[in-house]
C-alpha cells in the first residue's frame, strides 16, 4: 500500500534521488493527531561531511500569522529564499496551505533561478502536512507523518511505531522519535526545536 500521494506532480520530473543527494544535515519531522500538528527540526550545521560547526541552528519557523509550521533541509541560503517565496504565496492566496505549496512548487520547477535551489521544504498547518521539492513534488502523506533530512527515516520510522502502538500524542510522538534519530543518525544533534499548530474547537 502506497504510503505517499502526490499531489501535484508535473510530467518529466526529476528523479527523487538526484535532488536527496543534497539533502543531508538535518532531521524534520512532522505528525498529525486529532489536535492538530507538531514540527520539529534538529540544529546541527555540518560542514562536508565530518565537522559540526553549528549546534543550536532554528531549521523550523512560523508563518502567516504563526498559522503555518515550515521546516527546511538542505542549504540554509537555499532555504531562506524559500521560506521567502513560500510566505508570498501564504499571503497571496490567504493562508490556504495547498494552494500555496503548489503554485510555490509550480514556480520552484519551471524558474530558472529557483530551480537551482538545493532543500526540501515540510510545511504543515493544524489540518494538513506536506512536502515540497525542486522537482515540483507536493507531497501529503497518507498516515499524517512526515520527515526530510538525513535522519528523515529514522525519525519516521520511529515516530510510525509509536504512532501504532500507543496513545501518546502527536508532540510527544516528536520528541521521542527525534531523539531515536540523533542517537542513529551523524548529521542529527540532541538540540531540538518544537512547533505545534493546535486546530481550533
Amino acid at each position: 500500500m502506497p504510503i505517499v500521494k502526490p499531489l501535484f506532480t508535473p510530467p518529466g520530473a526529476l528523479n527523487k534521488e538526484d535532488i536527496m543527494q543534497e539533502m543531508r544535515g538535518t532531521t524534520i519531522l512532522a505528525v498529525k493527531d486529532d489536535k492538530g500538528v507538531s514540527v520539529a527540526g534538529d540544529g546541527q550545521v555540518t560542514l562536508g561531511q565530518a565537522i559540526a560547526i553549528k549546534h543550536g541552528a532554528r531549521k523550523v519557523r512560523r508563518l502567516y500569522r504563526d498559522r503555518i509550521v515550515c521546516g527546511f533541509a538542505g542549504s540554509t541560503a537555499d532555504a531562506f529564499t524559500l521560506f521567502e517565496k513560500f510566505e508570498a504565496k501564504l499571503e497571496e492566496f490567504g493562508g490556504n496551505l495547498v494552494r500555496a505549496s503548489v503554485e510555490l512548487a509550480k514556480d520552484w520547477r519551471s524558474d530558472k533561478y529557483l530551480r537551482r535551489l538545493e532543500a526540501m521544504l515540510l510545511v504543515a498547518d493544524a489540518e494538513n502536512i506536506l512536502m515540497l521539492s525542486g522537482t515540483g513534488d507536493v507531497i501529503e502523506p497518507d498516515d499524517g507523518v512526515a520527515a526530510i533530512g538525513s535522519g528523515g527515516a529514522y525519525a519516521m520510522s520511529a515516530a510510525r511505531a509509536l504512532r501504532r502502538h500507543t496513545d501518546l500524542p502527536a508532540e510527544d510522538i516528536v520528541r521521542k522519535s527525534m531523539a531515536i534519530a540523533a542517537e542513529i543518525c551523524v548529521y542529527t544533534n540532541d538540540h531540538i526545536i518544537f512547533e505545534t499548530v493546535t486546530r481550533k474547537a
